[in-house]
């Protein structure tokens, strides 16, 4: 069992995200990540870390996404978080239909993610690797490093009926589609 679910294997009761507090009720560390690994890993249903092409020589190094060829979605809406106060959590959401891959671009922070049964962590920490994220996914970003640049790719513009910010909410929501 994953360190991160309870015994019953749902995310724990106590995952409140008032304020965006950290729900992980007993996060002990982020799922360690091979780096440099070709294989992709499945963290829950609709999420997982891939590894993105890099392209490079002695100048650099070079990353390119493309929607509908290096993504299983069209790319609507692109945005990064930067400048992340220490302590601070963010996201403390999840969505009814939106699809998105964060890449922490620079520096590095840890995604808290739940389907409303389990709750995993992952460390997002190279640029050349990226988590993709499906509807129905609690998130949390945390531990941010102060270089940190997280971007985030969706398949879809801003729409806040999308979302869902009441953690219990979600669960229930959740609850009921099963």
């Amino acid at each position: 069992m994953h360190p991160h679910v309870e015994a019953n294997g749902r995310a724990p009761q106590s995952a409140v995200a008032d304020g965006c507090e950290s729900a992980a009720g007993g996060y002990d560390g982020p799922i360690p990540f091979q780096s440099g690994s070709n294989v992709t890993d499945d963290l829950l249903p609709g999420c997982r870390l891939v590894p993105l092409t890099v392209r490079g020589d002695a100048r650099g190094s070079l990353v390119a996404i493309e929607g509908g060829r290096d993504l299983p979605f069209a790319i609507a809406r692109v945005y990064y978080v930067f400048g992340t106060t220490a302590g601070v959590d963010r996201g403390c959401h999840a969505h009814h239909k939106l699809h998105q891959l964060a890449i922490a671009v620079a520096g590095s922070c840890t995604m808290l993610l739940d389907d409303g049964r389990q709750r995993v962590s992952v460390r997002l920490d190279d640029p050349a690797r990226g988590l993709t994220m499906g509807p129905m996914i609690w998130r949390e970003m945390t531990d941010f490093s102060p270089d940190c640049v997280l971007l985030v790719l969706a398949d879809a513009v801003y729409d806040e009926a999308d979302y869902m910010r009441d953690y219990d909410g979600f669960l229930a929501t959740v609850a009921a589609s099963r």
